[in-house]
């Protein structure tokens, strides 16, 4: 995808785009069904830890639950172009979660916000990538995204941004991709079957991931990734944690070179 491409042209201006049915088979069917095993596990911890709050339908870190997740990252290879014409260089996972979306459910996704709370007119900081694993409709809460937004400081009124917001609708398999700078919200479901997604963030290198992926993934699976794995969840831009993994040889560093390019 070059950098002078409809799609990314409208990425910099609408600040979203979406590429229909960018994955499909049974990796998409894999998805689906680890999504909602992996909400399942989530509840019981919050539960567990009596961790209460506006999260129904929603869960974090997915990266290291199932296999296919980190095979949905490996398809993303052939966005690479894209995101790096976005950052200007590098990238890295900073998260990885996901929702279902039910009728009658009420999280803080459903509220008008965005993902990043400072914007840049410089560099770019943070990419939001939504997977749809069941097809997006206005009946089932396709997203809001108030188109052109990521330039507008002050949080919109609800009843403008529901006036004047657009809807992400696509097939199951499609990718939206939006500006962490947009202001959005996941819309009310009005039908009985369950809406899935996959919500994930991409960052420059130097921000701090919200779980240390790398270390959830196991730092001894490193070798068995691909460059392109290896660089996006996060192996190049680590945090060494003693003056043993500090003084090591160049290619062995934590932190890689070339993460800032």
């Amino acid at each position: 995808m070059s950098e002078g491409s409809p799609f990314i042209e409208q990425l910099e201006t609408d600040g979203w785009a979406i590429a229909p049915a960018a994955v499909g088979g049974e990796l998409l069917d894999d998805l689906a069904r680890e999504l909602e095993r992996a909400l399942v596990y989530r509840q019981e911890i919050r539960r567990r830890n009596r961790v209460d709050g506006n999260n129904d339908g929603t869960l974090h870190h997915l990266v290291a639950d199932h296999p296919c997740f980190i095979l949905l990252l490996r398809e993303l290879e052939r966005f690479e172009p894209l995101l790096r014409a976005y950052f200007a260089g590098n990238f890295i996972l900073n998260s990885y979660g996901g929702v279902i979306n039910q009728r009658g459910t009420t999280a803080y996704v459903h509220g008008v916000h965005r993902d990043i709370r400072f914007s840049s007119d410089v560099k770019r900081f943070m990419l939001n990538l939504l997977v749809m694993l069941d097809d997006f409709t206005l009946e089932n809460g396709a997203t809001h995204l108030l188109s052109g937004s990521q330039t507008m400081a002050q949080k919109p009124a609800t009843d403008v941004f529901l006036r004047d917001s657009a809807r992400a609708i696509g097939p199951r398999g499609s990718f939206l991709f939006f500006d962490s700078r947009l202001w959005h919200a996941t819309g009310q479901s009005t039908v009985d079957q369950p809406r899935r997604a996959l919500t994930l963030t991409f960052t420059s290198p130097f921000f701090k991931q919200q779980l240390d992926y790398p270390r959830l993934v196991g730092y001894e699976k490193k070798d068995l990734l691909s460059p392109f794995l290896r660089q996006v969840i996060g192996f190049n831009a680590r945090v060494p944690a003693t003056l043993e993994e500090y003084y090591v040889a160049t290619a062995d560093r934590f932190y890689q070179r070339g993460q800032d390019d």
